[in-house]
């Protein structure tokens, strides 16, 4: 799958121009080593690691007709999956940026900050819309909306249906591929350790209830957090084409600060009160039951600070808003009264003549005395 930028000078080979501008093209290559290792019997032993989803384990529903049902858990083989399709997010990402994005800035003709912001919107808006739509089915077809106990009746929720440890899996692949993105797309120095924060704090959580086995109430929250994250870029996607339009901004203002408290009350609900009054308590790593009083002290202690951080990012974000507005107002404030004056002038004559050639009263005035 090859995508190449037009350019007229072609870099050095295996120069950090080169890497950067055929990093598509290579990370495809080496995707197509592990698919083409499926067609030998040799290597298919180990293609199967990196391709197909592990740990799979057949259960027999109860029932008149006993039917077999796959659920999978998780393990160490899951870091060679999560890299595979980490390569798979990487080329992804290349295609949007190249023929779609890029189009884009080329006919809207952004300034260097402006066509940052926008690719990372973009980018952004793809993701969260699959991944929320893609979360939303898993919730309705688990019952999880439906039946909220269900986030914590049965811990530990070890086994999980096909739909769901994929779902996490790419989530995993996805936000560790933003990591080289950084170096692919030459960020920019300052904007380094924003990206990387927020990387960081999504790779935790996720990593953190996919080994806890909270697989449920993360993908709850993680649907919920998607959503907004959605009306945001796509908000500020519209923002770009047109700069009175910042009514998206007010909904997700709304949405953001229902997102943050219903999060925590979930988030308290699920491990402070269902997992701490669970029968099945105690620490377990064959089981993968975390159940102790610590873990769950330092799983609300990680929502909570987040949630506060995100908070304090927010009111910081909402608070330049209003003072850019304010001095907006203000330069406009002084430039009516300019205007009105100037008309003014324009009414009683320059310099004492009026437009039809008469002297204004002022001139005939100064001529008599």
């Amino acid at each position: 799958m090859g995508i190449r930028k037009k350019t007229t000078k072609t870099p050095p080979v295996l120069s950090h121009e080169f890497v950067i501008q055929n990093h598509a093209d290579i990370v495809s290559c080496v995707a197509m080593v592990f698919l083409l290792g499926l067609m030998f019997e040799v290597t298919s032993k180990f293609a199967v690691l990196f391709i197909t989803v592990q740990y799979n384990v057949t259960i027999s529903t109860s029932g008149p007709e006993e039917t077999p049902v796959n659920h999978f858990h998780h393990g160490i083989k899951d870091l060679a999956t999560t890299f595979f399709y980490m390569l798979v997010a990487i080329i992804m990402h290349a295609i949007i940026q190249e023929y779609v994005l890029d189009k884009i800035n080329r006919k809207k003709h952004f300034s260097k900050t402006k066509h940052s912001k926008f690719n990372e919107s973009g980018q952004l808006s793809a993701f969260y819309l699959f991944s929320s739509g893609w979360g939303a089915s898993i919730l309705m077809s688990e019952n999880l909306l439906s039946n909220p106990v269900s986030l914590w009746e049965g811990y530990p929720h070890t086994l999980m249906p096909f739909q769901m440890k994929f779902y996490f899996i790419c989530q995993l692949g996805y936000w560790l591929h933003a990591l080289p993105e950084l170096y692919f797309q030459k960020t920019k120095k300052e904007d380094i350790p924003r990206q990387l924060v927020y990387i960081f704090l999504y790779l935790v959580h996720i990593a953190g209830a996919y080994i806890l086995n909270l697989n449920r109430l993360a993908l709850v929250l993680l649907v919920l957090h998607y959503v907004v994250e959605l009306l945001f870029h796509m908000s500020r996607l519209v923002y770009f084409s047109n700069e009175t339009r910042q009514s998206g901004f007010t909904l997700w203002a709304v949405l953001f600060v229902l997102c943050r408290l219903l999060t925590l009350s979930l988030s308290v609900l699920t491990v402070g009160f269902g997992l701490a009054t669970s029968e099945n308590q105690g620490f377990d790593l064959s089981a993968g039951n975390f159940n102790v009083i610590f873990v769950r002290i330092t799983v609300l202690a990680a929502i909570c600070l987040t949630q506060a951080f995100m908070m304090w990012k927010f009111i910081n974000f909402q608070l330049r808003r209003w003072r850019e507005h304010g001095l907006t107002q203000n330069l406009k404030k002084k430039q009516v009264p300019a205007k009105s004056k100037s008309k003014k002038d324009k009414a009683n004559g320059v310099n004492g003549v009026n437009t039809n050639g008469a002297d204004s009263p002022r001139a005939k005035k100064e001529k008599s005395s």
